[in-house]
């Protein structure tokens, strides 16, 4: 009785380590479980700045801040899609990797943002970080380290794809099937993972992170 019990335990464990290994949503589609909210502003009301709604995570983009995995990763592909909401003209926000100290920069965490400013997703931002990427003498200005290309985004009110691959201390970044950006030496690598709220209205779905095997 006691082995069928161990050999039961064993299964299940085993189970849960194998969907661990897989693919995670960690936006569930229906609220903000497993997130936290941080706003600018003593008292700021996330529910006046994120929601949800068919699927779909929303954010106002007032006031400045960030959603942030309650949970730290590292070595991974994230997958998500955003668009700009039809009648908007776009806006400034991001997708912070590897965050850990809060307020390295304003209301910022170290971390590296992955752009999503219109026209200019896949540029990289050091928040209190450091990174390399080729061509550096041409493509680094100040904090900012500028895409490879030009017209890979989708005109507004349509969905656009961003891969995030972090393995190690390199960080590579496609939208819509297309490399926009490599890094490498990355000082970072392991952290929480953040949606900037950043003064335009954006929406979010399908957030999904595969750990990537050794």
């Amino acid at each position: 009785m006691k082995y069928a019990l161990f050999l039961a335990a064993s299964a299940t464990l085993t189970t849960f380590a194998l969907a661990q290994d897989g693919p995670t949503r960690l936006f569930n589609g229906k609220d903000l479980t497993g997130w936290t909210a941080v706003l600018d502003g003593a008292g700021a009301d996330p529910a006046r700045t994120w929601s949800v709604a068919d699927g779909v995570l929303k954010c106002t983009g007032k006031p400045v801040g960030y959603l942030k995995t309650e949970r730290e990763y590292g070595d991974y592909t994230l997958t998500l899609e955003w668009r700009w909401p039809a009648g908007t003209a776009g806006g400034n926000n991001g997708v912070l990797v590897h965050a850990t100290t809060p307020r390295a920069l304003g209301i910022w965490p170290r971390s590296i943002e992955v752009q999503l400013l219109k026209d200019n997703a896949g540029d990289f931002w050091v928040i209190g970080t450091e990174l390399d990427v080729p061509d550096e003498a041409t493509r680094k200005k100040d904090r900012r380290h500028i895409n490879l290309t030009d017209g890979s985004e989708k005109p507004i009110g349509e969905w656009n794809r961003m891969e995030i691959t972090c393995k190690g201390d390199t960080l590579r970044v496609k939208v819509n099937g297309e490399l926009v950006n490599e890094a490498t030496n990355c000082n970072v690598t392991k952290g929480a993972i953040c949606l900037q709220s950043e003064g335009a209205p954006i929406e979010y779905r399908d957030i999904v992170l595969t750990p990537l095997r050794p």
